[in-house]
């Protein structure tokens, strides 16, 4: 049986990621497929496994991610957030380094709810005088 040593929880926009750490040799799967095939550009790889490079434990962990909701780049951002949470619990010394990265802050924006009597939620109808 696998034990997992932390647990992160992850979100960004409408994604929710949850990270589960394990003792292994590097590799991280994001709903059972490899980070490298589930995210479909290279830049969205590298900002799942910025915190892993900011702490330099990229080669002492396996990584589980299920992350749902949103599109790929939230899906990232929110695997980033959750992976930062779960190394904090194995190595406080690392949040440090994390916060300074910004790696443990939520970042709260969201997509800003369509208003009643409009097309969007700043976007009015085309106003006609006549």
């Amino acid at each position: 049986m696998v034990e997992n040593i932390a647990i992160g929880t992850g979100r960004r926009k409408t994604a929710v990621a949850r990270v589960f750490v394990r003792n292994g040799s590097g590799k991280i799967v994001v709903n059972g497929k490899d980070v490298k095939d589930y995210f479909a550009t290279e830049a969205q790889v590298q900002v799942v496994n910025q915190p892993l490079a900011v702490t330099s434990m990229g080669t002492k962990y396996d990584i589980l991610i299920n992350v749902q909701g949103g599109g790929l780049n939230g899906q990232a951002a929110a695997c980033l957030h959750g992976i930062s949470r779960a190394l904090v619990q194995i190595d406080p010394d690392a949040r440090t380094s994390l916060k300074a990265n910004g790696y443990l802050t939520r970042d709260s924006r969201m997509v800003e709810r369509k208003k009643y009597g409009q097309r969007g939620a700043r976007r009015r109808f085309q106003f006609s005088k006549r």
